[in-house]
């Protein structure tokens, strides 16, 4: 967890006259003084944790106060993993990439929108590659053709300085993707 401090109000320095009392599994006991719910904190040997100040009257539970630390901070890591969403992975080609990589590179995109994220496929050109546009534009179009079953294309190849880039999304949430090597098979039956 990113160093998200949980405030914690407990025992004395709950300021309420009177509170709504909580056991520790969440079960309500009623409304009760300040002084009533300390005594019965003390009693079964817990803290006294204020869980909503804002209530009319406040509420209070019964609980350890280091159980309910780490329950918050699970409660919380649930909710960023909730909200997380799609980030944009990037994956880079060169204009004159092998055959090799250019399909580790494929496999790398379909793991990537396995996940649900959006790739960016960048073909990155140097000083005197610059001549040779054309042939990162056949890149792009390569990896479009192979994957074009699986991707909608957000944004068409476009320059920006030496780089030509792409945006592509995964078409269907949850929908395995076909993996490289059936690709491959299925090329080498066409070709047959």
């Amino acid at each position: 967890m990113k160093n998200t401090e949980i405030n914690i109000i407990a025992n004395n320095q709950i300021t309420a006259d009177t509170v709504r009392l909580l056991d520790g599994e969440g079960k309500q006991i009623g409304v009760v003084s300040l002084e009533e719910a300390l005594n019965k904190a003390k009693e079964v040997g817990v803290d006294l944790i204020l869980i909503a100040e804002r209530a009319n009257p406040p509420v209070v539970k019964l609980i350890e106060i280091g159980k309910y630390r780490y329950q918050e901070e699970k409660r919380l890591r649930e909710i960023s993993k909730k909200n997380k969403g799609s980030e944009v992975k990037e994956v880079r080609f060169s204009p004159f990439i092998g055959e090799a990589d250019f399909m580790t590179r494929i496999r790398r995109i379909e793991d990537f929108l396995e996940d649900s994220n959006k790739v960016r496929v960048v073909v990155s050109f140097k000083k005197k590659q610059m001549i040779a546009k054309e042939s990162g534009y056949e890149v792009l179009g390569k990896v479009k053709k192979m994957l074009e079953e699986k991707t909608v294309t957000d944004m068409e190849p476009k320059f920006f300085g030496r780089y030509l880039a792409m945006v592509l999304s995964p078409y269907k949430k949850g929908k395995k993707l076909e993996t490289v090597q059936t690709i491959t098979e299925n090329n080498e039956n066409a070709k047959s």
